[in-house]
């Protein structure tokens, strides 16, 4: 059973912070930053508390304060400095650790205040590529190394899958620039990992197509269903554990037969499996290595 973390070795700290082990031990006996249990054999135990001043000790850190003077600061004067590294300061230098310190104490309120003072500096494309994809990224670390819950992940992931859905919402009420084809994307069936997918559906939005979104675990056959659409249809697929290595030639295969000579249609891939391809892909599919690369293509259709 899941249980939420609310005790962490300093291994766990190293891994959220990136502070190493030998450091925090340091900053802990000279500075008195950090009032640790120990266990019957003396291993440090660290609560939220001592997590949390950590995450905000290490944001400041990083951002050039010294260690001596932040350990005389007030925990007003902390928020305070932090309040001003959000407008003085590059998105991935502080919302990263406020978004990790928002996961850890299931903090709604501090993810939505992050990613709103975000806004007001950059575009949701930036935010995506230089904050979301790197918290992503490091998600899958801290989950590996017991430093989080699968509780943690959940939440932080569905917090940026609303933020997606919403910013795709607000485009979806602005007038559609182009009419002469039309996007659907979907996931191969079996195929669940669709935050990569949805934030495509935003580029997709935001250089003015019109989307289809059909989601997870789409079986081939009920993409017959769009023939009579309209428009040509360019279907636009994320491939992160299916179709599995031995299939993925097989999927194409079946998919160029059922679906591109049914229809006037293509069809975009990426993700990990696309690696996996032995042979030259159908004709009028095309395989790409990043989100980047999509995003490129659609400005240029």
């Amino acid at each position: 059973m899941d249980r939420v973390k609310n005790s962490f070795s300093i291994k766990n700290l190293e891994h959220l912070s990136g502070i190493k082990a030998h450091t925090i031990r340091i900053w802990e006996k000279r500075y008195n930053l950090f009032e640790p249990k120990r266990t019957d054999t003396n291993i440090r135990l660290y609560d939220l508390e001592n997590l949390q001043k950590l995450l905000n000790v290490t944001l400041l850190y990083n951002n050039g304060f010294k260690i001596s003077k932040i350990a005389k600061l007030t925990p007003q004067e902390v928020t305070e400095n932090i309040h001003n590294l959000t407008i003085n300061k590059n998105a991935d230098d502080w919302s990263l650790g406020l978004f990790k310190l928002a996961m850890i104490n299931f903090d709604q309120r501090l993810f939505t205040k992050t990613f709103n003072d975000l806004l007001e500096q950059f575009t949701f494309t930036e935010i995506f590529k230089n904050v979301f994809v790197p918290l992503m990224n490091e998600l899958g670390v801290l989950w590996q190394t017991n430093s989080i819950s699968p509780s943690h992940e959940h939440f932080i992931t569905s917090l940026v899958k609303q933020k997606i859905h919403a910013m795709c919402e607000e485009l979806q009420t602005q007038p559609t620039r182009r009419t002469d084809r039309r996007f659907v994307l979907f996931l191969p069936d079996n195929e669940i990992h669709e935050l990569g997918l949805l934030y495509l559906q935003y580029e997709v939005l935001n250089n003015g197509f019109q989307c289809v979104f059909l989601g997870q675990s789409v079986p081939i056959e009920s993409l017959n269903n769009l023939v009579d659409i309209g428009e040509p249809i360019t279907f636009l697929s994320y491939f992160t554990i299916e179709p599995i290595q031995e299939k993925v030639n097989e999927y194409l295969n079946t998919f160029k037969q059922e679906i591109i000579n049914n229809m006037d249609s293509d069809l975009w891939i990426l993700g990990y499996q696309i690696q996996f391809i032995k042979e030259d892909i159908p004709e009028k599919i095309r395989k790409f290595h990043s989100i980047d690369e999509v995003v490129e293509a659609l400005s240029v259709v």
